[in-house]
């Protein structure tokens, strides 16, 4: 399914926008709306909020297009009552201003007094010059973004000010269409969003398939056939009758990095390995990279890593899984290891590359997951990586394995690219398909919401 353009068109003398239907009118926020935001707290402070009572909304309460409620703090009615101009109400508009600049989402389903936190804009339409769904569209458009990219301030905390976003300038049809143009996005997205979600729910399932498929190579090996013994490891649990059971310790040596000095940073050099660098078991080196003088190199030999070196992150946040994850170094060049990031010194007991998918396993990293407690950040000891009791193949039988999951990791791999493509690929049809909607590059006025049609294209001229 196609949409023309319209039938004629005038420019709008804002570059963003071009040119946009005849009889849309020009406007800024400033003309239509009504903006507030809640003026340094009011002295409002956390300690405050209380279990019921008004709602209190911040962004992090912002949920797909609405707020979700039950997330949501609570303050005293007298605060409410302190500020009627951000007393929230059925069907605004609201927008973070600070941080995370642009999430939106309109107030429904309101269910009972609510107020603004600090961060956001409500938005609200004066004179009923425009449908607030509509409005909604014209913030998820490039058109709104474009002019956040050029009015942002600040290098820390970015922020919105709202002189700044008064002067949004955009075009408004007429508030038929616009309901019309609402309903169409409504409907498109939702369909779009659908064919996203899918993809991500495929991820996950090869993510788990690549999981399962590490997992019991490295503790059933690759022959189905073979006599099983008790581990005595409830981890573990039945492993090949000729595989050894020890210790990692027995095969491996921790060596942790070095507090290297911030003062010591330079813009080129010898690259820092932290944490950071090991996200998600990949050696990303692209992760704001920090160097520091060549001369290290040879001062502090002890931290020098290079091809072949396993690392670990032994710091993270808890739930997040994001600390023990463990890299094989496979490419040339030398670098310096930071502070909570370790190498293993491995011995002749294993394989650097099957080690490093043991390490990946789920049973290792839910042994070393449960280790750390008490504190938001787990931090493992050197001891804790090694104190794990694992399964030790032959050598030999360790390359095989190896090289069995190499494959098969990359074919999970490379499926998991191909969704990540079609994910973007739909992104970015449906960020296209919204700024050519609010904008009138299209004209979808003659359109009818049929579920079995393909996701629509853009009319060939007015791209």
């Amino acid at each position: 399914m196609t949409f023309p353009a319209y039938p004629a068109y005038k420019a709008s003398g804002v570059e963003w926008l071009g040119d946009v239907p005849i009889d849309w009118a020009l406007s800024k926020v400033k003309y239509d709306s009504y903006v507030k935001a809640r003026v340094g707290w009011h002295g409002l402070k956390s300690d405050e909020f209380t279990d019921v009572g008004p709602y209190l909304v911040t962004g992090s309460d912002f949920k797909n297009r609405t707020v979700e409620w039950a997330s949501c703090y609570h303050c005293t009615n007298e605060r409410f009552e302190q500020d009627k101009y951000i007393q929230l109400e059925e069907g605004d508009l609201l927008i973070t201003k600070d941080g995370t600049i642009g999430k939106l989402i309109l107030v429904e389903g309101l269910p009972g007094k609510a107020t603004l936190n600090s961060g956001i804009f409500v938005v609200r339409p004066l004179q009923q010059k425009y449908s607030t769904r509509f409005y909604f569209w014209i913030m998820q458009s490039s058109v709104f973004h474009e002019f956040i990219g050029l009015n942002k301030t600040g290098s820390t905390i970015i922020h919105l000010y709202q002189e700044t976003f008064e002067n949004l300038p955009y075009a408004l049809p007429p508030l038929a269409e616009q309901t019309k143009i609402a309903r169409f996005l409504d409907h498109e997205t939702a369909r779009i969003d659908a064919l996203i979600e899918e993809q991500q729910r495929l991820i996950e399932l090869l993510k788990e398939k690549r999981q399962a498929v590490i997992s019991h190579a490295v503790t059933k090996g690759l022959d189905p056939t073979v006599p099983m013994k008790d581990s005595g490891v409830e981890w573990l649990g039945e492993v090949p009758a000729h595989w050894d059971v020890k210790k990692l310790k027995y095969g491996v040596n921790v060596i942790g990095g070095f507090a290297f000095q911030s003062s010591d940073f330079i813009d080129e050099g010898v690259q820092l390995i932290k944490i950071g660098n090991l996200y998600e078991n990949e050696f990303q080196l692209d992760r704001q990279p920090t160097y520091l003088n060549s001369s290290f190199l040879t001062s502090h030999n002890a931290w020098v890593v290079s091809r072949g070196d396993l690392l670990m992150s032994l710091t993270g946040t808890l739930g997040k899984r994001d600390y023990g994850s463990a890299v094989l170094i496979e490419c040339d060049g030398k670098y310096l290891l930071n502070q909570r990031v370790a190498k293993l010194k491995i011995y002749d007991l294993f394989d650097g590359l099957f080690l490093k998918f043991l390490l990946h396993s789920d049973g290792y990293l839910n042994k070393i997951y449960s280790l750390p407690s008490g504190t938001k950040q787990a931090n493992l000891s050197n001891d804790d990586v090694v104190s794990v009791e694992v399964s030790v193949p032959a050598l030999k039988e360790q390359e095989n394995i190896a090289a069995f999951l190499v494959s098969e990791t990359e074919k999970v791999a490379f499926l998991i690219a191909d969704a990540e493509l079609v994910i973007s690929i739909l992104n970015e049809r449906r960020s296209a398909l919204i700024s050519a909607a609010v904008t009138g590059k299209i004209d979808v006025r003659g359109w009818q919401p049929l579920a079995s049609t393909p996701i629509p294209e853009l009319a060939q001229e007015a791209v």
